[in-house]
């Protein structure tokens, strides 16, 4: 199993990145896939969701009407689109999969992990 972060970056204020969790050694439909992030001196962070097979998904209050998961199932791929972008949500973002067909946010419920992806937002 393997999970590749891409599309940090650093971003002023206001601004948006997308970022892709390309999955490969897994069947992509049977697992969900959950978005994380852990800001300096914190604890990790729940942040989304997203059910590969039923496509349900779910955002921690903190990102939820700023971000969307999307799933690309032909490409192995998640996506989280970023928008309005705050200094605050400057951490490092990682991908993590889990076999189920529902999606949580809790990291103790995943198995995989990708290396993560630096977001850095300037104010």
């Amino acid at each position: 199993v393997q999970l590749v972060e891409s599309g940090g970056g650093l971003v002023q204020a206001g601004g948006s990145l997308r970022l892709s969790c390309a999955a490969s050694g897994f069947t992509f439909d049977e697992y969900s896939i959950g978005w994380f992030r852990q800001a300096p001196g914190k604890e990790y962070e729940g942040i989304s969701c997203i059910s590969n097979s039923v496509g349900s998904t779910n955002y921690a209050d903190s990102v939820q009407g700023r971000f969307t998961i999307s799933s690309d199932n032909a490409e192995n791929t998640v996506y989280l689109q970023m928008n309005n972008l705050k200094p605050e949500d400057t951490a490092v973002y990682y991908c993590a999969a889990r076999f189920s067909d529902y999606c949580s946010t809790q990291m103790d419920e995943y198995g995989y992990w990708g290396q993560g992806t630096q977001v850095t937002v300037s104010s």
